[in-house]
């Protein structure tokens, strides 16, 4: 993520950007918490998707609230100059609605809400149209809770409002484009595609449904053997497409080593067998050896008789030594 290092002043500063611009406004857009599923996710090999990735990528649909709501302060200020951003550009778009007085930031480091906890995105509305700033501080609501704290299984956050970005789920599993490190891949769990846990453990969030909601818990299976057709037709349309093909399979076989059900072998057997991207072979190798069994050596075995990427045949030495031991 060495982009956020990148051009620091204007991230502090918009008028960097534009010295025409004089307010931010500041906007959040609402969506449903997770469901809680009933599902045995590692009985039924189904990893878990964070909430606000299901359905339509956000970028498009907050965008285009958003931009109605800039086409407003044109329509008020004819000639206003206004720029739009959702989750892009060099913006710090928390702080912005802190300073907006839309909330608080939280122990887990989100923007935090008495009445709509932390389920919302952020969108922010740079203008040159001079307007009232908000007159209604938010203070800390967190009081003495620490659950987002000594609940993350990876120990991400820390107190003073701080996170190791390197070692969150959602950073693993989404903007990590490399190997999970082997000592956190035990502790991703069931996460396929980013983590809710510092959200559904904060009081302040509502309960999600008891649901079997399959679309965020997917069939593991069924997302190892999507090719690049496939996993296009799926979630072009979904924010899910951000950790691409290569690190969605990564983060799948991780899932499957962590379910201890060796019902997964036989699909991560094929995919040692027929997959081209090594990152996808060398974790279906820890996951086999996290499995174990015979099935799983063989596979392993048949798989360093052919394998020609150095970093996926010390992945299965090391799984075959798992096994053995």
């Amino acid at each position: 993520m060495s982009y956020l290092a990148r051009d620091p002043q204007r991230r502090l500063d918009p008028r960097a950007m534009d010295p025409r611009f004089r307010t931010i406004v500041s906007l959040g857009w609402t969506y449903d918490p997770p469901p809680r599923p009933r599902a045995d996710w590692r009985l039924e090999l189904r990893g878990r998707i964070a909430a606000y990735a299901m359905g339509r990528d956000y970028h498009d649909v907050v965008l285009k609230a958003a931009r109605r709501v800039a086409a407003q302060i044109e329509s008020n200020r004819p000639g206003a100059v206004t720029r739009t951003y959702v989750d892009t550009g060099p913006v710090f778009e928390r702080e912005w609605a802190a300073r907006a007085y839309l909330g608080w930031v939280g122990r887990n480091t989100m923007l935090l809400t008495r009445d709509r906890g932390s389920y919302f995105f952020l969108a922010e509305i740079f203008t040159d149209v001079e307007l009232d700033a908000a007159d209604a501080p938010y203070r800390d609501h967190c009081g003495t809770c620490r659950r987002c704290l000594d609940l993350c299984p990876t120990g991400a956050l820390a107190d003073g409002h701080l996170m190791e970005p390197r070692v969150c789920i959602s950073y693993l599993t989404i903007e990590n484009r490399g190997p999970i490190p082997r000592d956190l891949r035990p502790k991703i769990g069931m996460w396929l595609f980013g983590c809710d846990i510092c959200q559904e453990v904060c009081p302040w969030n509502e309960a999600g449904r008891d649901d079997d909601d399959y679309g965020l818990m997917p069939y593991l299976p069924d997302v190892m053997a999507l090719d690049d057709a496939a996993f296009a037709a799926r979630f072009t349309k979904s924010a899910v497409k951000r950790a691409k093909r290569r690190g969605l399979l990564r983060n799948a076989a991780v899932v499957l080593g962590n379910t201890g059900n060796r019902d997964a072998v036989a699909a991560l057997a094929r995919t040692m067998d027929r997959e081209p991207e090594a990152l996808v072979r060398s974790h279906s190798a820890w996951a086999l050896g996290e499995l174990g069994g015979s099935a799983a050596r063989r596979a392993l075995e048949s798989a360093l008789r052919r394998e020609t990427d150095a970093a996926v045949v010390e992945e299965i030495r090391a799984a075959l030594a798992r096994i053995a031991s």
